[in-house]
């Protein structure tokens, strides 16, 4: 069995929101398994499925940047507020969206290999940031969507680069509002915090774990078994709402889906639109800002 330490209780506490005690049992329960002891939760109702770390965090900035039909989301992060709100620190996060964006480089290490504008690569230039600002400074993460003809790229950025979304929006024909379009779905997005486009990209393992968490619940319940499997498909179903995009409630109208406010827009436009793909970055999601005060009370709990 492995060893529950301070450490996996804190870390499973940030990912679920549950108590310390709760987290401490469920561990145990599961034999350290961080996965299993996670389900054992939310059978029980302690933890929610999307449940975000609320003590991460990290400063810095998510930016968009555009080159014709290439479409950039990168986060750049430095240590504290004060930096990230300076104009050099913009200014770098900038530059890299346009490097990206003119890139073939697939990972972050690839990138810092890239020849940087006006002479080294990204890695140096990055060092040399570092130097003159004082803080330490990473590009942490960025995708790139190339458009395919009739689709527009679109993006917004939140509370100053909080949080980021960029969408690909695919339309059968040439239209005006193709971007508009993208850019309101974006919105929604950075909202609603969706997981997949649609039920097809939902994974079997994702499935599987919402199936068995819902059966539980729902076999706790002593309705017959006929019953039981009603309430599973209901909580399926809530669970696609939840997390797949097109399913989800329109944010600037709940009584439509967002699907719905697409198709409607393309009736509009006497197009097709297609949502392909997006990606939401949130600032310092999973990177661990250190708390000595928490570190402390998790221990505690330990003895």
């Amino acid at each position: 069995m492995t060893q529950i330490t301070a450490a996996m209780v804190k870390e499973l506490r940030e990912q679920t929101g549950a108590g310390m005690m709760d987290v401490k049992s469920a561990l145990t329960e599961a034999g350290g398994n961080m996965e299993e002891a996670t389900k054992i939760l939310r059978k029980k109702g302690l933890a929610a499925a999307s449940k975000k770390a609320g003590r991460v965090t990290s400063e810095g900035a998510v930016v968009a940047a555009y080159e014709g039909n290439v479409g950039v989301l990168v986060e750049v992060n430095c240590e504290t507020d004060f930096v990230a709100r300076t104009d050099a620190f913009r200014e770098f996060a900038n530059a890299v969206a346009k490097v990206i964006a003119g890139s073939k480089a697939n990972t972050v290490e690839e990138l810092n290999d890239d020849a940087w504008p006006g002479g080294g690569t990204v890695g140096e230039k990055t060092k040399e940031v570092i130097a003159s600002i004082k803080e330490n400074i990473t590009i942490r993460r960025f995708a790139r969507f190339v458009a395919p003809d009739g689709g527009a790229i679109a993006s917004y950025i939140h509370a100053g680069g909080k949080i980021g979304v960029m969408v690909e929006l695919v339309a059968n024909k040439a239209g005006d509002k193709t971007h508009e379009v993208a850019r309101d779905v974006a919105m929604h997005i950075a909202a609603a915090e969706p997981r997949f486009v649609h039920r097809a990209e939902v994974t079997q393992k994702d499935l599987d774990t919402e199936r068995e968490i819902a059966r539980d619940q729902a076999a706790k319940s002593g309705k017959p078994e006929n019953i039981v499997e009603k309430m599973v498909s209901g909580k399926m179903e809530k669970f696609y709402a939840e997390t797949c995009l097109l399913e989800q409630p329109y944010i600037r109208n709940d009584k439509q889906s967002v699907g719905d406010y697409v198709q409607s827009q393309a009736k509009d436009a006497g197009c097709e639109y297609t949502v392909t793909r997006f990606v939401r970055y949130k600032l310092g999601e999973g990177i661990e800002k250190k708390s000595d005060d928490f570190a402390a009370e998790v221990a505690s709990y330990m003895k």
